[in-house]
């Protein structure tokens, strides 16, 4: 199902992807890249400037979290920045939800949306999710084969399969029960799933990316920025690479949703 615009979306030519970063954010660059190379006008802006004016979020579109590791991971990944956003940021971003705008939170970017009340709030009992570490206790650095498996979320439109790079320790997704992980299965957001010969850490139901209700917030474990060329595809010597890298559509469909 296509999610179209509504009668309170912009129409831009070429819309601002804000990419925020943290000490310890290293997939900034990257993830900008990618996002130029769709059509997007990018800036990338430190969280202590944020902090300071949370209304720049009304000059953007886009609200990404790339992967790294935000202040070093410290206490658990993504926590850090997450209770920052959490404490100091929550109505800024409500807004810019309301407002129909795109989020995306890549690798430790998945794992501050998850720890911040992005991707799922709340409740009296606490998170319905979270990301755990691999089953293997280690970090775990392959490329892995991805599954769309509905339609839900923007990000994904049109994309069936892809093929891209893990790296990271904490990225086992579990939700707090099984009658939380059927509700989000019915309700189509487990979107991205590894095909369970590649789950690299062990996630319930093989989740790799997840959306909100609104199919407009999604986070993934796997690095798209990091499959945009077909020459960052590990075998394309051998002729098995694409025109383009698998992952460039995510970023596509970003900017197609708003022009």
């Amino acid at each position: 199902m296509e999610i179209p615009p509504t009668k309170d979306t912009v129409i831009i030519m070429k819309p601002n992807a804000l990419i925020l970063r943290a000490p310890g954010t290293n997939c900034n660059n990257e993830t900008a890249y990618a996002f130029e190379q769709a059509g997007a006008k990018t800036e990338q802006i430190h969280i202590n400037r944020l902090l300071e004016s949370p209304a720049l979020l009304k000059d953007f579109q886009i609200l990404c979290f790339p992967g790294g590791f935000s202040y070093g991971d410290d206490i658990a990944s993504g926590r850090i920045l997450a209770n920052q956003i959490k404490h100091h940021l929550k109505d800024a971003v409500r807004c810019f939800r309301e407002a129909k705008k795109l989020i995306l939170g890549i690798c430790n970017g998945f794992q501050v949306m998850i720890r911040s009340g992005i991707l799922f709030a709340d409740d009296e009992q606490g998170a319905a999710a979270t990301l755990n570490w691999n089953d293997s206790g280690m970090f775990h650095d392959s490329w892995t084969r991805l599954n769309v498996v509905s339609d839900k979320c923007v990000f994904l439109r049109g994309i069936r399969s892809m093929y891209l790079p893990v790296a990271h320790a904490e990225g086992k997704f579990m939700t707090r029960n099984q009658e939380i992980l059927d509700l989000f299965e019915k309700q189509g957001q487990l979107v991205l799933k590894y095909e369970p010969a590649d789950n690299p850490n062990g996630a319930m139901a093989h989740t790799a990316g997840v959306c909100d209700e609104t199919g407009l917030v999604f986070g993934l474990m796997p690095h798209p920025e990091r499959h945009i060329a077909p020459t960052q595809h590990p075998r394309w010597t051998r002729g098995e690479a694409s025109d383009t890298g698998d992952g460039l559509a995510v970023f596509r469909n970003a900017v197609t949703y708003f022009t």
